[in-house]
């Protein structure tokens, strides 16, 4: 008997990124964020091809784009599900709220052209979980044919493509109360031809899931849950072996806060043996909290596994501010301790801070600024706009009170302002936001900052390259970093739909000017912070600078009786009973 015949069944994968304030898509030659939610639908798909769940005579092909380095070849995908007799399914995976109104361009299109459809990711969820009816956008993806994805992928991916397959998808998918355990699931993985497409060429996965803080402002608690989920070291290990055949060393580890991952030492040393067996040098990226510190041994086994960066949720220093944000977990005495902690272990330390509590005016935004200038020893300062996401409590109550909020979804994006401030208006927040910017990273902080840096043994150069990339990216290209790649990339025929699409003899001579006066400013920038960097290194080598010492980094006090104690670290790791902890940006 002959082979049989299989019949191709496409799965295109597709990350949206979102429009910039011109109407063009943010998309850069090389980005900085994996996508986990790709990496996880494209492990998933893998897994349906290997296990032929669409019958043996089915042939499942999958092709990863992410939109924020790839430019979208939505023709090819057209003809090539055509060509199969409709036999395919596009997701619009992992999609945010800003990155809604992108997803729903695209969909239209595909839809148009007889392709099937589906839309998941955190703003369809997060509706789902906290609204109690649809909203405008959600209901016109509905009205067009457009199948929506509420929850968790895994087991229950099989019997979507099944029905993309029949043809017979329903218009609703939602698995809100029904989420998976993690153990055993399949590993997110990227290929090597997308992974290449990220500075430096990452690997990403999840450890866990869920977490079991009230922050307010946070959607992960509503669409992940408060009840934590985790993989084995098992899981980890195989992840890691099965990448370093593509020559994947860096890892971001998407955890909103992986200190509660109660497998965390066992995954710590199960990395730590496997670096120890290889010798290689993993190196990664995770999320903590304020208090990760207190538990015995975190940062000295996070060090040991190759943690080299960390990412913390300060949110903000104003005591009143952290409690109208439900944020009671985070203590401003015990900050300079934990990012001294890391310091001492040579982590950079990157740290979230939220402007536009109901509270905050821009003379006391300023103010508390110069108080972590002047007294927290952290490296990276992330600031963001308080935006009321959808599947967050703040979102949910300003629906409840009938609160103006933006219509427009492509501006939620943790920069922009999107609702009323009883303090501020409109212009007097975004200004606040851009001189906070200004203010972290003038020339004079940068020189504290590579002094303190030089002062834990340190090299300065890791604050210049981050400072270049993060205060750059959002000065000269007017893009948020986390939304950020080197060497930015403008489409012109692709722009927000009622926007005009500008003549080629208009827009190339425009952007050509554009690039030169964007790349000449950052390089005149860049060469005097490098010139910075050269000086404290100089004085460094030379002796001068090794016994730096400032308010950030003298050494505290003992610790008051009444601060927390560890065990009260660990005493709700299932996220059922006491009150909770840490941030998410929002999906």
């Amino acid at each position: 008997m002959g082979r049989v015949r299989r019949r191709p069944f496409h799965v295109e994968l597709i990350k949206p990124s979102h429009y910039d304030d011109d109407g063009y898509v943010i998309q850069w030659l090389k980005a900085w964020i994996p996508s986990n939610s790709l990496a996880s639908m494209y492990g998933l798909t893998l897994e349906a091809a290997e296990q032929q769940a669409l019958g043996e005579d089915v042939d499942v092909r999958v092709q990863a784009y992410d939109e924020t380095n790839t430019i979208i070849p939505l023709e090819r995908i057209i003809k090539q599900i055509r060509k199969a007799g409709g036999a395919g399914l596009v997701c619009m995976v992992g999609v945010q709220s800003n990155q809604f109104p992108r997803a729903m361009d695209m969909a239209r299109e595909l839809h148009a052209a007889g392709v099937q459809v589906a839309i998941g990711g955190f703003h369809v969820s997060g509706c789902l979980a906290m609204l109690p009816e649809l909203p405008a956008d959600l209901q016109e993806a509905l009205d067009l044919g457009i199948t929506l994805f509420a929850g968790e992928s895994e087991g229950r991916f099989m019997d979507l493509l099944r029905a993309a397959k029949a043809q017979r998808m329903e218009p609703l998918y939602d698995y809100m109360d029904e989420l998976p355990g993690m153990e055993g699931q399949r590993m997110p993985y990227l290929p090597p031809k997308v992974a290449r497409r990220y500075a430096p060429m990452p690997g990403t996965f999840d450890a866990g899931r869920g977490c079991p803080f009230l922050c307010s402002f946070c959607t992960i608690i509503n669409v992940q849950g408060r009840k934590s989920r985790y993989r084995s070291p098992d899981d980890v290990e195989r992840l890691l072996r099965a990448n370093l055949a593509h020559g994947i060393r860096h890892y971001f580890i998407t955890d909103d806060n992986f200190a509660r991952n109660r497998n965390w030492e066992a995954i710590f040393d199960r990395i730590a043996a496997v670096r120890e067996e290889l010798g290689v040098k993993f190196n990664f990226t995770i999320q903590v909290d304020t208090m990760c510190h207190k538990l015995p041994g975190f940062v000295d086994k996070a060090r040991k596994a190759g943690v080299s960066r960390v990412f913390i949720g300060l949110e903000n220093v104003n005591p009143d501010n952290l409690k109208a944000a439900n944020k009671k977990q985070n203590k401003i005495s015990n900050y300079r301790d934990m990012l001294i902690a890391w310091q001492q272990k040579r982590v950079t330390t990157y740290c979230g801070y939220i402007l536009g509590f109901p509270g905050d005016t821009p003379e006391s935004i300023a103010k508390d600024i110069e108080t972590i200038k002047r007294e927290l020893p952290l490296d990276i300062l992330e600031l963001f706009c308080l935006t009321p996401l959808p599947g967050s409590a703040d979102h949910k109550a300003l629906v409840e009170q009938g609160v103006a909020m933006d219509p427009d979804m492509n501006i939620y994006d943790l920069e922009h302002v999107c609702t009323a401030h009883p303090k501020m208006n409109k212009a007097e927040w975004l200004g606040a936001y851009r001189d906070a910017w200004d203010s972290y990273y003038a020339f004079d902080h940068l020189e504290t900052l590579m002094r303190r840096a030089a002062a834990f043994g340190r090299n300065p150069k890791r604050v210049m390259e981050i400072a270049l990339e993060f205060y750059g990216c959002l000065k000269f290209e007017r893009v948020h970093p986390l939304q950020g790649g080197f060497v930015r990339r403008k489409i012109r025929t692709q722009r927000r739909p009622g926007l005009r699409i500008e003549h080629p003899l208009v827009f190339h001579p425009r952007r050509a000017w554009e690039i030169a006066s964007t790349y000449s400013r950052l390089f005149i920038y860049a060469l005097r912070v490098w010139m910075l960097y050269k000086r404290i290194r100089k004085e460094t080598r030379d002796g001068a600078g090794l016994d730096y010492l400032d308010d950030a980094i003298r050494p505290s006090e003992p610790e008051a009786a009444n601060d927390a104690a560890p065990e009260d670290l660990t005493m709700d790791l299932t996220g059922q009973g006491a009150e909770p902890v840490r941030v998410a940006a929002g999906g």
